[in-house]
């Protein structure tokens, strides 16, 4: 007698599997993408001393056994949005924060100011469950002070539960992830086990030279930098060979990037080319050019073709 044909399947998951859009909300430089790499475990979001590092929505992909876990990381949500950019910035993050199944708000422990009751008043338009992450906790000088601040701010805005965590030294993550799990809606995994974000490669490069930007220039310049990736291509032998553009917007910004003989260009290549190849896992080859549009970040067609909108 002839067997019947093996008929591949798809793993079953179990009923009680939950799986949902976390958003990561706060104000800018509350460690917002340094939790969001720490949740992941991969470096996704670019991460510097500086605020508003983050310009973009990433989405965040965490599977575990018990669900999957959509992280959207959103830019910082700043007052005096005085430019094209800014005003950009600020759409993505309140878009971001729309129609997730939990808003997360990022604060710094025992700090809270207007720009966190703005955040606060955003997700407080959603009919999400709120919970509030105070961060940078192993930096308190004064621990003791952290339950009076707590008790305090609870009484004011309301949160459905609150979590203790240091980012930069994982601490507090499991809790959190528990939580977060146990809120999500039962539903079946959007994305493969293996999958980390819905960013592509392209997209990634282009966040690793920004970051080097953000870390190695002085002052107000970051801000007045863009980058555009023009090739992206993986040759025969293995290699990434990655084109880019970063864009300044006046020609005294385009010869501080360069340098004295070209050393801080070649230093921002350097440390983003070392970076593609821890995340892309092969050898790149990284090749930068720096132009000058002027008055770009107030360019609505500029900010179009740089992927603001």
């Amino acid at each position: 007698m002839n067997e019947e044909p093996t008929i591949e399947t798809e793993p079953v998951v179990s009923a009680d599997y939950r799986c949902g859009f976390v958003a990561l909300a706060g104000r800018p430089n509350v460690g917002k993408s340094t939790l969001l790499n720490a949740l992941v475990g991969f470096r996704l979001s670019a991460v510097s001393p500086r605020p508003q590092t983050t310009r973009h929505r990433i989405l965040g992909i965490a599977t575990r056994p018990a669900g999957q876990i959509l992280y959207v990381d959103t830019p910082g949500l700043h007052r005096g949005a005085k430019r094209a950019m800014n005003r950009s910035i600020n759409r993505t993050a309140r878009s971001a924060m729309s129609d997730v199944d939990v808003g997360v708000q990022v604060i710094e422990a025992n700090r809270w100011t207007d720009e966190d009751s703005a955040v606060h008043a955003v997700l407080s338009e959603q009919s999400a469950p709120r919970i509030l992450v105070i961060n940078k906790v192993d930096l308190a000088k004064d621990k003791a002070a952290m339950l009076p601040f707590v008790a305090d701010l609870t009484s004011k805005h309301a949160f459905d539960e609150v979590h203790y965590v240091s980012a930069l030294k994982r601490k507090g993550l499991e809790e959190l992830e528990r939580s977060l799990i146990a809120r999500l809606p039962q539903a079946p995994p959007v994305y493969g086990e293996d999958e980390i974000t819905d960013r592509s490669e392209r997209f990634l490069a282009s966040e690793m030279v920004r970051e080097q930007l953000m870390r190695r220039l002085d002052q107000e310049l970051p801000y007045a930098t863009t980058v555009e990736i023009e090739q992206f291509v993986d040759r025969e032998d293995g290699v990434a060979e990655i084109h880019a553009v970063i864009w300044v917007e006046r020609d005294g910004q385009k010869a501080i990037v360069i340098g004295h003989g070209g050393a801080q260009l070649k230093a921002i290549g350097s440390a983003a080319r070392k970076a593609m190849e821890s995340i892309f896992e092969r050898k790149v080859f990284l090749k930068l050019w720096v132009k000058v549009r002027e008055g770009w970040a107030d360019d609505e067609n500029a900010l179009k073709r740089f992927g603001y909108e």
